[in-house]
């Protein structure tokens, strides 16, 4: 396995660019599962489960680019900032990381030049492609979360995570609710997270932006990530008909890292 990032051709003017984390729990042989029995990288630790598929999909169905990282984040995580205390997770969800354990700072520069960098300059490269040959694009980032987590069966259907710029965010929660889903408005996570991919690639260039993570459950089968993809389609389609989607606008950022975890 040497593949960093996985760039899914699309039309340059179609005005939206999906990205995905978490797409993959591969790990480099080098690595060597990282000390880990095989099941644990079928866990939410290792990637987030059907959004990847969901990824490809919405990308078909809108002839839109996407870019998907290609190793697992329990190798190094493209959405934490460079300098994030937990870019390289030695515990995640009670399970110890054996081939994290000692990590040093060398071996984090190591993969962060091998697998986060190559993950985030793909994204900036389509993002500045789509730009040069049609209007801004919207970015929007697809995860997701577990049922239950420490105990608590979390009650939404699809969360929408956002930072300080409404644009896609608002009219997407509204459309979800009215389509029946339950919808968590920064619920599980916040979206404000300084250093992210969407807070580096798209808050900063004023580019509109969401991130939309689906529950696993709904999406852990081909079948459930087809309707769940429909449903975001749906929602997603007037969004970007809107002018205002497709301007360069900077709302700033809620960040305040003193009183915000990062998402697990």
């Amino acid at each position: 396995m040497d593949r960093a990032v996985e760039v899914v051709p699309g039309a340059r003017d179609a005005g939206v660019l999906f990205i995905c984390d978490h797409a993959s729990n591969a790990v480099p042989d080098d690595l060597a599962n990282l000390g880990l029995p095989p099941q644990q990288f079928e866990r939410h630790i290792a990637y987030d489960i059907g959004a990847a598929e969901l990824t490809r999909t919405l990308a078909r169905e809108f002839g839109a680019p996407a870019v998907l990282s290609g190793v697992s984040r329990l190798v190094i995580d493209p959405n934490r900032g460079a300098d994030d205390p937990t870019l390289v997770m030695r515990l995640s969800d009670g399970a110890a990381i054996p081939g994290n354990a000692r990590v040093d700072a060398a071996e984090v520069e190591r993969r962060t030049n091998l697998y986060w960098r190559p993950y985030r300059d793909a994204i900036a490269l389509e993002i500045a492609d789509m730009g040069a040959t049609g209007p801004p694009p919207a970015v929007v980032s697809l995860h997701s979360f577990t049922p239950v987590w420490k105990g608590f069966a979390r009650p939404w259907d699809v969360a929408v995570l956002w930072d300080a710029d409404p644009r896609v965010a608002a009219p997407l929660i509204a459309a979800f609710a009215a389509a029946g889903l339950r919808v968590g408005d920064n619920e599980p996570y916040d979206g404000a997270l300084e250093g992210d991919t969407l807070h580096e690639l798209a808050t900063k260039a004023g580019l509109a932006h969401v991130l939309i993570e689906a529950r696993q459950d709904l999406v852990a089968t081909s079948g459930g990530v087809a309707d769940f993809a429909a449903k975001i389609s749906a929602a997603l389609r007037p969004v970007l008909a809107r002018p205002e989607t497709h301007i360069i606008e900077r709302y700033g950022s809620r960040t305040d890292r003193r009183h915000r975890s990062p998402r697990p």
